[in-house]
């Protein structure tokens, strides 16, 4: 089975993740992407790569293209090669527990017309997607077993490969969060089931989050998913919230959230309304404290819908 692997700067989480997968149930071959990787871990990724347990293979992007972006650079090798129903996506530091990936596969098979499918991270909440809020999450409705679900997590994804010949992959404009909220829409509209395996588990246990580029994609990204998928009414009412609540964190710091950068949140806000996507810009890189690893390789798991 065909798993793409986003990396970005963290070879010992790689092989980490890399020997976690050679214990799925199914026989793996992944292709990891390094996402651009400084020279020193780029060099201990493909010793990585390499020694891995697996059949693996390294793909150098040169630079940071983004998770959505990096994904479907080993999504499309694995539609070219035109082999396998299934395929999943991983970032860096991905932990499915044992036999985990062909759970999620006899699961998904088991349902009808399945296109988009995740694990359980274990956070009791249901992936879906508000008109106005965009991708956030809900207390789950089942304990164990499928559930459906309005897209799927980035942390393992699986994808059928007649669902994405369909719709298409990721889109680059969201480089990163709220990428997957976007393939569960238009799976859903085009009649794919999408939903979430309860009970098979995966862990991200270095995910982090709260940088200004963090607060700037999320909330560029999330008026683009709402102006593409509930039109410009619902975008404007949240493009209003979004300026509110902006103001009322800068003037009233005790009403903010867990997630919150004025910089990052202005200039994300800003480009959505110059029609600016892709990379956050390099300013904001060079301000921020230091890189997330969300950014360059990591899964979306932030709710859209921060204040």
């Amino acid at each position: 089975m065909h798993v793409v692997v986003v990396h970005w700067n963290q070879p010992v989480r790689l092989r980490a993740t890399l020997a976690a997968l050679a214990d799925q149930g199914v026989a793996v071959r992944a292709l990891v992407v390094d996402n651009g990787s400084a020279a020193a871990e780029l060099d201990a990724a493909r010793a990585v790569v390499a020694s891995a347990p697996i059949d693996a293979r390294l793909f150098e992007a040169g630079t940071n293209t983004g998770f959505g972006p990096g994904a479907n650079i080993g999504l499309r090798v694995w539609l070219a090669e035109g082999v396998g129903e299934w395929a999943a996506v991983v970032p860096h530091d991905a932990l499915p527990d044992p036999g985990a990936l062909a759970a999620l596969i006899a699961m998904a098979a088991a349902q009808h017309h399945v296109g988009l499918a995740c694990a359980d991270v274990g956070d009791g909440e249901t992936p879906v997607v508000d008109p106005y809020f965009g991708g956030m999450t809900v207390p789950a409705r089942v304990a164990a077993g499928w559930e459906p679900a309005d897209y799927p997590h980035g942390t393992l994804l699986l994808a059928r490969r007649a669902c994405l010949e369909a719709i298409g992959l990721f889109d680059e404009r969201y480089f990163a969060y709220c990428e997957e909220a976007d393939l569960g829409v238009r799976a859903r509209a085009a009649g794919w089931q999408v939903g979430l395996a309860r009970g098979v588990r995966v862990t991200n246990p270095t995910m982090r989050s709260g940088s200004p580029v963090v607060d700037y994609l999320m909330h560029r990204n999330t008026l683009l998913l709402v102006r593409e998928h509930s039109g410009a009414y619902h975008a404007a009412i949240r493009l209003i919230i979004a300026v509110f609540q902006l103001v009322r964190g800068v003037v009233q710091p005790s009403s903010r959230a867990w997630l919150f950068s004025a910089t990052g949140r202005l200039a994300g806000i800003v480009d959505h309304l110059r029609g600016r996507y892709g990379p956050p810009p390099p300013w904001l890189l060079r301000e921020a404290s230091g890189p997330e690893p969300a950014v360059g390789a990591a899964a979306d798991q932030v709710p859209a819908s921060v204040g």
